[in-house]
């Protein structure tokens, strides 16, 4: 049974920053593609970035530039570091593990950018 568990979720003023972590066990994280979602009230969910086994990484074009996507390098994380947040990055942001081509899903935490 692969469990995913985020954190680091919160309320942050627009142009804040946050990180969010998602933990597993094992080599999950280093051997699979692991990324991370995100969906808004009435909206569908939405892929975010990913980080692949070599360490590449990939983005969605709304949060290029201002989100990175990271695995620890000992330990079983992966994080999600959002610069410049803006309130139309509220949403639930949800982990994802996609090992031998079925996903698994965290339960998600909710981030809230407002004034």
């Amino acid at each position: 049974q692969v469990q995913l568990v985020e954190s680091g979720g919160g309320l942050v003023q627009p142009g804040g920053s946050l990180r969010l972590s998602c933990t597993t066990s094992g080599t999950i994280i280093s051997a699979n593609r692991m990324g991370w979602y995100r969906q808004a009230p009435g909206k569908e969910r939405e892929w975010v970035g990913s980080i692949i086994p070599s360490g590449m990484t990939r983005y969605a074009d709304s949060v290029q530039g201002r989100f990175s996507v990271s695995r620890a390098k000992v330990g079983n994380t992966v994080y999600l570091q959002m610069n410049d947040l803006k309130p139309e990055d509220t949403a639930v942001y949800i982990c994802n593990a996609n090992i031998r081509s079925r996903d698994y899903w965290g339960q998600g935490t909710q981030v809230t950018v407002s004034s």
